[in-house]
């Protein structure tokens, strides 16, 4: 990148994620200065059987490891933080992400015997200088608490990334998307806006993830047995929403499988998920 971008330009590098749905990894650089946003992990389809992730190619961040200033986080998910254990073997920079996606980054560093240079604790609304950048938090909407957007505002105009988001009017957490921020970047004049695609040239919208706590509800009243309810292992809103209707009904939750133990104890720890004592008993 640095043979095509000119001295007074921001090189944008798609390492993973562009035209494909996995391995989100963004280079952002400014003369001798880059930021990289997520270190995702791709999930093997039936071409590439034996693989259990794909990730990117780091060739480039090697060649300019020295450049690095910091890693940023947008939010939980495999496709942005699986490969990040593998990343920070060969840069370890301080990276920044908010509180729940640092408590599921310390399981994967710990599971790979790496340790972060630096792992920081940040939240919706903070900006702070990193080296030429100016980086700023946005709070978001998505399937995992603690999402956010990312900009970054260097000498010569402002870089936005969305991550992965939907605007949810009544989320479950009561977070709603700070869409005052990104009119205040956009009416001050944004370079580039990196935005997730994913599904978006399906018409219509999808329903707050608030709307689904009714249907679990009078699912788990009106079963006379056991109630077996299947989700993704990030989507904590979801999982709350199950502990409250088993909670309404005398019911107990029993947490099956290694990732939703995983978060949910995370999610216990950091203040995202509420269970009332003996809740949740053993399989």
């Amino acid at each position: 990148m640095d043979k095509i971008i000119k001295k007074n330009e921001v090189g944008v590098a798609a390492i993973g994620g562009l035209g494909e749905i996995g391995k989100n990894t963004y280079a952002v650089q400014y003369r001798d200065e880059i930021i990289i946003i997520d270190a995702g992990v791709k999930f093997p389809g039936d071409n590439i059987l034996g693989i259990d992730y794909v990730i990117p190619d780091y060739s480039y961040i090697e060649k300019n490891v020295d450049k690095i200033k910091a890693l940023i986080i947008t939010h939980g998910h495999e496709d942005h933080i699986g490969s990040l254990a593998y990343l920070l073997k060969e840069v370890n920079v301080p990276v920044y992400a908010t509180n729940l996606v640092c408590g599921l980054i310390e399981g994967k560093l710990k599971e790979h015997h790496v340790k972060a240079k630096k792992l920081q604790v940040v939240k919706a609304g903070d900006e702070f200088k990193i080296g030429c950048f100016k980086v700023g938090f946005i709070q978001t909407n998505h399937s995992i608490p603690d999402a956010c957007a990312i900009f970054l505002e260097t000498p010569v105009g402002t870089v936005v990334h969305t991550g992965d988001f939907k605007v949810d009017q009544t989320p479950v957490d009561g977070k709603l998307m700070d869409v005052h921020k990104f009119a205040e970047l956009g009416n001050k004049g944004v370079l580039a806006l990196m935005s997730d695609s994913t599904n978006v040239e399906k018409p219509g919208f999808t329903p707050s993830e608030s709307s689904v706590g009714p249907a679990i509800m009078r699912a788990v009243a009106e079963a006379t047995g056991r109630v077996i309810l299947a989700t993704f292992a990030s989507n904590v809103s979801r999982l709350q929403q199950a502990i409250d209707a088993a909670v309404a009904t005398k019911r107990k939750v029993v947490v099956l499988g290694r990732s939703m133990v995983n978060v949910t104890e995370i999610a216990q720890e950091r203040g995202y998920l509420t269970v009332p004592e003996g809740t949740i008993i053993g399989d």
